[in-house]
């Protein structure tokens, strides 16, 4: 008697549950951490630090690997991890929108070293042309970032009205201002790609 009313139960709570469709993914989406790292996390989690020292070094570690783990998605491309200034959809178009052109301000770095190594020289005539050069340099960077800004802003109330325009045109120059390998997050077009 007992045994047959708790199948019936059973029976009532499996119809009841919702079937799940075949097509979801399950599970959790990492690996298992071994039993090791879960027992020294979870120490870590309940024991309390001990003085102002122990929690000072408890933080560093904490942000030395929170930094590891953004440093690596931004080199590897992977959005989740992101710092906040460079996620979302829109931030990808400008980073794409830059990296696909080359401009004269990712040359800018290096122009400028190159001046002031030819103004070291004790030669006057090099010193002024080395001047003059600095102050073209200039203008043209001026210029061209102007252009840069004001194309960013216009493609990106074009492509997404919806979403707030505030920063873009500041994001985009110091993308652009950046010498293209040392770009964080690596870019992911060539230049002269259409974007």
């Amino acid at each position: 008697m007992f045994r047959r009313r708790a199948t019936t139960e059973t029976e009532d709570t499996a119809a009841q549950e919702p079937t799940v469709a075949p097509e979801q993914p399950t599970g959790k989406g990492r690996p298992t951490p071994k039993r090791s790292e879960a027992e020294k996390a979870r120490k870590e989690r309940v024991r309390p630090a001990l003085n102002r020292r122990e929690k000072a070094r408890r933080d560093r570690e904490r942000m030395r690997a929170e930094r590891a783990r953004t440093r690596q998605a931004m080199n590897t491309g992977d959005e989740r991890y992101f710092l906040k200034r460079d996620q979302g959809p829109v931030r990808k178009f400008i980073r794409d929108y830059v990296d696909s052109r080359r401009t004269i301000a990712e040359f800018f770095l290096p122009i400028i070293l190159v001046i002031l190594v030819t103004s070291l020289i004790g030669i006057p005539e090099i010193q002024l042309i080395s001047t003059l050069v600095w102050v073209v340099a200039m203008v043209l960077l001026v210029v061209d970032l102007s252009i840069l800004g004001s194309r960013v802003k216009r493609e990106v109330r074009r492509r997404f009205p919806d979403e707030p325009s505030k920063g873009n045109a500041i994001y985009a120059v110091t993308r652009a201002t950046q010498i293209r390998r040392l770009r964080l997050p690596k870019p992911a077009v060539k230049p002269g790609t259409h974007v």
